[in-house]
């Protein structure tokens, strides 16, 4: 049995069958004296200072690190010493990181390779020239900024102590580390747009300089539970190369093999690229055929309307904090959001790990892709936020079960949007970035409230008393000017333009099924109150002629927050079936 902790590819999206996994125990060291740099602590020699070992991806934070202390400690070093597999010795070796919390420098055998900025993105390094024959030695300094409230943090607490909707922070590395060969001639990556209208898809790829220098040669095959639909063949002689392909292999019978929550098919894909007879890289990809527009005050999936029951997913976990456990548990985290009647999940203030969104591609889960916040708003956090906002959107653009893109919510990062134009501006220039990077999906400029351009108006409101739900989204005049947390739904001179309109949190019924106390918006008091505050707050849902979907609050408990359909640990407060009934609207 594997017991190396994440032993799974980590980025199952663009993968090569090569590749050497780094997790597990490394050295470590809290600096909180900030020593390091000035004792030079990324040489070989200084090993000694790393007192600690860790379990690399989980933060020092959590039980799993094999550390677990909570405290602020925002200085802290990595060190892993390893020897490469001789029959990588002709290959480019490029080191990769799924995320650092949040800023990171890396050395190898103390030479400086790469630094990075962004505690939810990747980065990487070619470190070919910094390798020496035998062991060498990879050393990671992470810095965070815990008290901080304009870093983009998301749900990580600036305080002490969780409380409240906060929790505990993560500090450095918290998704795979791992080490993979490749040819000078390769693909950088790939970008798949569907267009089932026309039935075709646009692939452009992304080659290096050396695959253009050499013209390599790329075989792009195309196929469908394991059948070739399409095979291309061409010479790459530009950085950026584009093809369109049809597929004549389906029709709207039925939906064919368009991609949907019901039926998620995907398409799977294979680039060689050849330098004469030579195979100088072999990448493997999928893509899903499906199509998100707004239309008529509805979103519509594959040009059909399509109600949206979401879940609101922390993706918190008891010992691995942001870190999931084990693949196993990212996918029963979606087994059971679907067994209780979701068709999908707003990922909250966490953009996840690839894995779990390569599991919702495979099962069938929507997804609201989402940034980290910040809390307060400057000039500089306006540099980082954006800089990380980009490459989430690079990072998961092709993914089928991403529907929607959640820059900002709550008017986190942009507390005074009400009156501050900047702050307003900041959110408008957010929404037309991500359009500009991204076509193909609707963004929502300020979930919750405090709007401006939006493709979809998602208002959050924690009222319990089902009368007043109903009344409120009896119209929808009267739901986008109502008032909920005091905030108003447009701001900067903004109105209602016939969006779709959908409740994006509310619930939050807290409900103990353990001996401890926690926190919640409104309270049960067994599993008959339980399951009839939960109907009042979603039949109203239904019953309303003007809302789209929903998303409840929330999935899990969180720490002290135990607001979940289920506890921090997953298990079901009330039978499943139960849930299913109440939000799929079924007869009781």
């Amino acid at each position: 049995m594997n017991t190396q902790p994440r032993p799974e590819y980590p980025r199952p999206q663009f993968a090569r069958k090569e590749w050497l996994n780094l997790n597990g125990e490394w050295e470590f060291a809290f600096d909180d004296q900030r020593q390091g740099d000035r004792e030079r602590w990324y040489e070989p020699e200084a090993g000694s200072v790393f007192d600690k070992k860790i379990q690399v991806p989980f933060a020092f934070q959590s039980k799993l690190s094999g550390i677990g202390d909570p405290d602020f400690h925002d200085l802290v070093w990595y060190r892993k010493q390893l020897t490469l597999p001789v029959e990588w010795k002709s290959k480019r070796i490029l080191l990769h990181f799924g995320a650092v919390d949040y800023s990171a420098s890396v050395w190898v055998n103390g030479r400086w390779a790469v630094s990075h900025e962004g505690g939810h993105t990747p980065f990487e390094a070619d470190i070919t020239d910094l390798l020496i024959d035998g062991e060498n030695t990879i050393v990671v300094r992470a810095e965070d900024f815990s008290r901080d409230v304009t870093l983009p943090r998301g749900k990580q607490y600036w305080k002490q102590d969780s409380a409240s909707i906060f929790y505990t922070r993560t500090t450095g590395i918290w998704q795979t580390v791992w080490l993979e060969p490749v040819d000078e001639a390769r693909l950088h990556r790939v970008k798949f747009t569907p267009d089932i209208d026309r039935n075709d898809i646009q692939i452009r790829m992304f080659y290096s300089a050396a695959a253009v220098k050499r013209k390599v040669r790329v075989r792009m095959t195309i196929s469908f539970a394991g059948e070739a639909v399409s095979e291309e063949e061409f010479t790459v002689r530009h950085p950026e190369e584009v093809r369109t392909i049809g597929l004549h292999d389906f029709n709207d019978h039925g939906l064919g093999r368009w991609w949907t929550p019901e039926k998620p098919n995907l398409y799977d894909t294979t680039f060689e690229l050849l330098d004469g007879q030579e195979v100088t890289d072999t990448v493997i990809s999928y893509f899903g055929m499906r199509k998100v527009t707004v239309e008529n005050e509805q979103l519509h999936l594959n040009n059909r309307p399509y109600f949206l029951r979401l879940v609101l997913d922390q993706g918190y976990f008891p010992d691995g904090i942001l870190t999931a456990p084990s693949d196993e548990a990212l996918q029963r985290d979606i087994e059971l959001t679907q067994e209780m009647g979701f068709n999908g999940v707003r990922k909250h203030q966490k953009t996840e790990d690839p894995r779990f969104l390569y599991w919702c591609d495979r099962k069938g889960l929507l997804v609201w892709g989402e940034a980290a916040n910040a809390y307060n708003y400057s000039e500089e956090y306006v540099r980082k936020f954006t800089k990380e906002w980009q490459e989430i959107i690079e990072r998961d653009y092709n993914h089928p079960s991403i529907i929607v893109w959640v820059p900002l919510n709550e008017s986190w990062g942009i507390p005074n949007a009400q009156v501050d134009e900047r702050q307003q501006q900041h959110g408008l220039t957010m929404y037309h970035l991500t359009k500009s990077l991204d076509a193909t999906r609707p963004v929502i400029y300020n979930d919750g409230w405090e709007m401006m351009k939006t493709d979809i108006v998602a208002i959050h409101d924690y009222e319990w008393r089902e009368e007043l739900l109903t009344e409120r989204y009896a119209t929808a005049e009267s739901a986008v000017s109502g008032l909920p947390g005091r905030r108003r739904i447009f701001v900067g001179g903004a109105g209602y333009e016939g969006q779709p309109i959908m409740i994006t949190e509310f619930g939050g019924i807290a409900y103990k099924k353990s001996d401890w106390d926690g926190w919640g918006y409104s309270g049960a008091k067994n599993d008959e109150d339980y399951l009839q505050r939960l109907q009042a707050v979603i039949r109203p849902m239904y019953v309303s002629p003007v809302i789209e979907g929903f998303c409840y609050t929330q999935l899990t408990d969180v720490e002290q927050e135990i607001n979940g359909l289920l506890t921090y640990d997953r298990i079901p407060k009330v039978p499943l079936a139960d849930i299913r009934k109440i939000v799929c609207n079924e007869e009781q």
